[in-house]
């Protein structure tokens, strides 16, 4: 497409071409032409955050993807910081049209449900297929000025609400089977939240099946047989903890270093890579940036060293649970229900795999092999329960790129609602894996 230079200056943001009345969509309207333009920058900017990050995306890398010069850039956007937002509020926007859409297309809340979320699949599919627009996974919201991050918040929320209110109407017209509605759907949603990613590597003709098998596990779940239900009285995560000997010189180094390691994860998981300060963590530590400079050489280190320990403690959990004398699903159940309680602990939390977009390619391939074994063994742990007939037949390479994102989501449910009990919660968190949301009667 090509861009006309246009005076520079700050402007607002546009409504999406379907809003306009039939005179602005003619193909003689100036408005009509400058929208489509400006929906192309956002759609750019929105496929470069989801490789590189938001704040490592220059407004020079945008203009030059698109031909343009940078001054012509500031024609559609103000600055960065409005770039980032117009992108995020535009995938905020385009989720609220979808349940729109859903609800006015389908019978149940169940079914509107799940119309939402293939509507979320088909829209990364069809930017992957350059028949439609990228929207930009909104990471990096808590690093915005507060006016922005405040809007968007409230906007998500309102997003929030209304599908919670779905969830809550099927559960009282017997569509969906009694479950937590707010944990839930943290759950669903926090399935999709890699997928900007893993879709984006997927084989096409794998990613074509990605719609089926989400609405087959989330309406009927893993389970083979209605009558199974999860498992109670599984090994607590006690039992995969070793003890520390505190009086050791080696190990009070290597508890301060975790301590530097878990501030910053917690750090980088609000607010980005870009966006998270070495002064802040050290604040939080209530010591000196020297004492930061003493375990690590800068950010880029730190990062990189919080997925090496989150992946140390994934392997870890991964290699006790599989050799635990059990049958694959309490061995799923197991290791799931573990990192749950990692990630809502002060153990915890394990870094968002997300945040992997910002560190050097060499780096991002490196921990990513370690991120695929971690999934091997969880995908050997499904399928294994196929080949005895526990779980039903479901394409499990699918599942667990939707289950660690769940995993990898779990950090966050305690904004959505309390944890009274980790144990609990972890069996509402992961239910709708394994019972899925239909009620039995109609599976």
């Amino acid at each position: 497409m090509n861009f006309e230079d246009d005076p520079t200056g700050q402007i607002a943001p546009k409504p999406p071409v379907e809003n306009l009345n039939p005179e602005q969509r003619s193909p003689f309207s100036r408005g009509l032409q400058r929208e489509t333009k400006r929906a192309a920058v956002l759609s750019c900017a929105a496929k470069l955050f989801n490789t590189k990050g938001a704040r490592s995306t220059t407004l020079a890398d945008v203009a030059s993807r698109l031909g343009l010069t940078k001054t012509s850039l500031y024609y559609y956007v103000a600055t960065k910081e409005d770039l980032i937002y117009q992108c995020y509020n535009a995938n905020v926007r385009q989720a609220h049209q979808q349940v729109d859409a859903a609800e006015q297309l389908t019978d149940t809340p169940l079914d509107c449900l799940m119309y939402f979320l293939e509507s979320q699949i088909a829209t990364t599919l069809r930017a992957l297929d350059d028949a439609g627009d990228f929207y930009a996974a909104p990471l990096e919201v808590a690093s915005l000025a507060a006016e922005h991050r405040e809007a968007l918040e409230e906007e998500y929320r309102r997003l929030l609400r209304r599908l919670i209110e779905l969830m809550q109407q099927g559960i009282d017209q017997g569509h969906i089977r009694p479950c937590n509605p707010v944990v839930t759907l943290r759950a669903i949603l926090g399935a999709l939240d890699w997928s900007f990613y893993w879709l984006y590597e997927m084989p096409r003709e794998e990613a074509a099946t990605v719609s089926g098998a989400l609405r087959d596990l989330f309406s009927h779940g893993l389970l083979a047989s209605p009558a199974q239900t999860q498992t109670n009285n599984l090994p607590g995560p006690e039992a995969l903890t070793a003890d520390d000997d505190i009086f050791d010189r080696d190990t009070q180094n290597r508890l301060k270093q975790e301590a530097f390691l878990r501030a910053g994860t917690r750090c980088f998981n609000q607010k980005g890579f870009s966006g998270t300060s070495l002064d802040e963590i050290a604040q939080q530590l209530q010591v000196s940036k020297g004492a930061f400079y003493y375990h690590f050489a800068n950010k880029e280190a730190l990062l990189t060293q919080c997925f090496d320990y989150t992946l140390d403690r994934l392997e870890q959990v991964m290699a006790r649970v599989a050799a635990l004398e059990a049958s694959p699903v309490t061995k799923l159940e197991v290791a799931c229900r573990h990192i749950f309680s990692l990630q809502n602990s002060e153990q915890g939390p394990l870094v968002h795999f997300n945040a992997i977009t910002s560190l050097p390619p060499a780096v991002r391939q490196r921990l990513l092999a370690r991120v695929g074994a971690v999934h091997g063994v969880l995908e050997r742990f499904i399928t294994d329960a196929i080949q005895q007939q526990l779980f039903r037949p479901v394409p499990a390479g699918i599942v667990i790129q939707l289950l660690t994102g769940a995993l990898n989501a779990a950090m966050d449910l305690a904004t959505w609602q309390s944890i009274d009990s980790l144990e609990q919660g972890a069996s509402d968190y992961f239910s709708v894996f394994f019972q899925g949301l239909r009620v039995t009667e109609q599976v």
